[in-house]
C-alpha cells in the first residue's frame, strides 16, 4: 500500500492498533459444508471457509474482497460495511 501511496506509515499503524482490538475466535470448519458453498457458488475453498462459519455462527461478516461479498449476500449473510 505504500509503493501505490494508498495509506502513510500513521495509517498503517492506526490499523493495526484497531485490529489488535477485535476479538478473534479460532473455529473448526465443517468441510463437507464449504465443499458444497464453494461447488455451488463456484469460489474458492477458503472463501467457502468463511462463508460457511458465517452461516453456521449466524454472524455478519466483513472483507474487502468483493467477490466474497457478493456471495456472501447471495448466501443471505449480514454484511458490514467498511
Amino acid at each position: 500500500m505504500f509503493k501505490r501511496e494508498l495509506a502513510t506509515l500513521k495509517q498503517a499503524k492506526d490499523a493495526i492498533n484497531i485490529f489488535k482490538k477485535i476479538p478473534i475466535r479460532f473455529l473448526d470448519v465443517d468441510l463437507t459444508d464449504a465443499l458444497e458453498l464453494s461447488n455451488k457458488y463456484n469460489i474458492y475453498a477458503y472463501d467457502a471457509y468463511v462463508i460457511s462459519c458465517a452461516l453456521k455462527h449466524k454472524c455478519s461478516l466483513i472483507s474487502l474482497d468483493h467477490k466474497l461479498l457478493e456471495v456472501s449476500k447471495q448466501a443471505e449473510i449480514k454484511i458490514v460495511e467498511v
